[in-house]
């Protein structure tokens, strides 16, 4: 089953709506609506119907996760009593990312990526990574969705595509180990690590991670497809710039499994519904590793079989804008003095 999040204009401002992607009907379901439509067939009335409807099919993804296995009960209720009367053609929505993840942290699972990226910045490739699968944390505040621009922060002159993986945690879940760790995994959704590549590099050397070069934009979507129909350990990933493909890479290639990342995670901290997790970079799943850039105006369009294609075009550069003034040293310099 795939699951997308779509926004709907309302009187008070855009809503987000939860629905189910038929790509055989070539059609969507909105959740709430099937199961208002589903409990007045029962005879409630249309405004507690309503409100139960959204209640049980919010616009978030991780909330409606939160309620466990009664989610997915839910949804084949309201699915095979009014379906056919909640749907709408598949090239309608304006389409949100496919999850408004509470927590995203992105992993570097696949070894080629990592060498090549060493290489092209010019830093020492850290062998911790076969021994721990190292991660950040972003910000899940510039989530955007299938369809979306892409905005080109004002202080950086090369941003950059990421070809990844995004698994979407579907309960709570802490001290795993990688058995247990798998039972978590609500989906998979494709998800595009935008960077900047200019500002990574200095901002890498100062031990902490990436943060201004990363946390402008994430791309989830175009849906979640759930963990019962793919083998993770076997997708095909491919990115495309203005048709042209650039790059080309599998899951098969990941240096930890995915239950190895979940686990890992785990250990001493809590993973909840509605979470995200990236595979990390894709073998040349990046312009970086290809020696090629992108431009304002160009269409990056990430291809993972059995979930879908998510496609994005890069928006202008910003105007100029606050940055940051060199300060000097008080006690640096007396100290190595």
């Amino acid at each position: 089953m795939k699951f997308a999040r779509t926004r709907l204009p309302g009187p008070d401002g855009d809503v987000a709506r939860l629905v189910v992607v038929d790509t055989d009907g070539d059609r969507v379901v909105d959740l709430a609506t099937a199961e208002r439509l589903r409990l007045q067939g029962r005879g409630a009335s249309e405004r507690r119907a309503r409100e139960v409807a959204l209640t049980t099919f919010p616009g978030s993804l991780a909330a409606a996760l939160g309620t466990g296995e009664e989610f997915l009960d839910a949804v084949g209720r309201a699915l095979d009593a009014r379906g056919d009367d909640a749907s709408a053609p598949l090239d309608g929505p304006d389409w949100l990312a496919s999850v408004d993840a509470p927590l995203l942290r992105d992993c570097s699972a696949f070894e080629e990526h990592l060498v090549g990226y060493h290489e092209r910045l010019g830093l020492e490739m850290n062998m911790g990574h076969f021994e721990m699968p190292a991660y950040y944390k972003t910000s899940p505040s510039r989530l955007i969705g299938h369809g979306a621009e892409v905005p080109w922060p004002h202080y950086t002159d090369y941003l950059d595509y990421e070809l990844e993986l995004g698994f979407v945690v579907g309960k709570v879940g802490r001290d795993l180990d990688p058995e247990a760790a798998e039972s978590l995994l609500f989906g998979v959704t494709i998800f595009n690590d935008f960077s900047a590549r200019d500002i990574q590099a200095p901002e890498m050397r100062l031990g902490l991670g990436p943060t201004k070069s990363k946390d402008f934009a994430s791309a989830l979507g175009p849906w979640v497809t759930t963990i019962d129909e793919l083998d993770v350990r076997a997708l095909e990933m491919i990115a495309r710039v203005n048709g042209e493909e650039w790059s080309r890479g599998s899951s098969s290639s990941m240096i930890w499994t995915p239950g190895e990342l979940v686990a890992y995670i785990s250990q001493g901290d809590e993973l909840h519904a509605g979470d995200v997790i990236g595979s990390g970079t894709a073998p040349r799943g990046s312009a970086l590793e290809l020696g090629r850039k992108l431009s304002p105006g160009d269409q990056v369009e990430l291809e993972v079989t059995g979930v879908g294609v998510l496609r994005n075009v890069v928006g202008p550069k910003q105007p100029a804008g606050w940055r940051p003034p060199k300060k000097e040293p008080k006690i640096f310099g007396k100290a190595r003095a």
